[in-house]
């Protein structure tokens, strides 16, 4: 990375996104969840850093309900995994539309997305 865009700007990256994270851990283990994983997306206007996209959402990010965590166990996310699989086990080649998803895919990701609101929201 410091070779595309440089040590100095690879250092401001690493900084906010180390930031934005030990925040966004830090609220939602208030909350009794895991902050297992997340991405943040960065662009640049006039030479100044700035977040393009949403962060801290069911679609960026894995959250984990505290309660729920073992090792060796699959972790009942609240988040799009559901989406995932079922688009994994599709075929889907990425590069088109894919079809829509069933009803109970569906039906579990908007589950999902439900409880990560409510706790994070109403904690």
């Amino acid at each position: 990375m410091k070779e595309l865009v440089g040590a100095e700007l690879t250092a401001k990256l690493e900084a906010k996104s180390i930031e934005l994270y030990e925040f966004a851990r830090a609220f939602c283990e208030e909350r009794g969840i895991i902050l297992a994983d997340t991405k943040f997306e960065f662009g640049l206007i006039d030479g100044e850093l700035i977040l393009i996209d949403e962060i801290f959402t069911p679609d960026s990010s894995r959250f984990w309900a505290k309660e729920k965590y073992e090792l060796d166990i699959e972790i009942d996310g609240m988040d799009k995994e559901p989406v995932r699989t079922y688009l994994s086990s599709t075929g889907w080649d990425k590069n088109s539309e894919p079809d829509p998803a069933p009803a109970d895919v569906v039906e579990e990701t908007s589950r999902r997305y439900r409880d990560i609101y409510n706790r994070l929201v109403q904690g």
